[in-house]
């Protein structure tokens, strides 16, 4: 399915609002491939350290191996996703969304594997397991607004629902509740699992 007429919003597949920085990870999506999901990552590098230019140089294939040595363990690996959210909210566009990004792996959800084919990834700065800042939910949602009034987009899921033997990100400390409030969204675009909090706490 082809994507709606773009809007001032875009520059082809590129986000206006966002910075661009462009990763030459990335391929062509598959004929046919119908763009219906939003994946949602963290990563920090080094891990659990912020606002430094690690990651953006990771995505670009700059990033200094020798520079920590956590990097040794990373070195060589050529991944993407299509956006960051930095702490702050800034929000970077690394792929094309009409493009390919390399952020899902082996992975299955809804009853599709290779799920970077329909996908669009999103990375926050963050460690898994820990919290996210308010800005980031800010520039999620109005990202994913975005994004939603130009693909069909029938699904939101992190890392860890769709490769969940590989996967535990964003983890515990993203709030997936706050996310379906804020987007207004209805609960079955979200995994059953991440809501399950919320359905167990009483509405006022």
């Amino acid at each position: 399915m082809q994507p709606e007429e773009a809007t001032p919003s875009w520059r082809g597949g590129w986000l206006l609002s966002a910075r661009h920085s462009p990763s030459p990870n990335h391929g062509a999506r598959p004929d046919g491939a119908h763009i219906d999901l939003v994946v949602i990552h963290s990563i920090s590098l080094p891990p659990g350290e912020y606002g430094g230019p690690e990651v953006e140089h990771l995505f670009t294939n700059v990033l200094n191996w020798q520079a920590h040595p956590y990097f040794e363990q990373i070195r060589g690996m050529e991944v993407s996703a299509h956006f960051f959210i930095r702490r702050d909210g800034e929000l970077v566009q690394f792929v094309d969304v009409e493009a390919r990004a390399w952020h899902a792996g082996a992975s299955h959800w809804q009853g599709r594997d290779n799920r970077n084919d329909d996908s669009i990834g999103i990375e926050l700065e963050g460690l898994e397991g820990d919290t996210f800042e308010p800005a980031q939910y800010q520039s999620l949602v109005s990202l994913c607004t975005e994004l939603a009034r130009r693909y069909p987009v029938a699904h939101i899921a992190g890392h860890e629902h769709i490769a969940p033997q590989r996967k535990q990100d964003p983890g515990p400390g993203f709030e997936w509740a706050r996310l379906r409030r804020e987007l207004g969204w209805v609960s079955a675009c979200f995994p059953e699992s991440a809501l399950s909090d919320e359905r167990a706490t009483p509405q006022a």
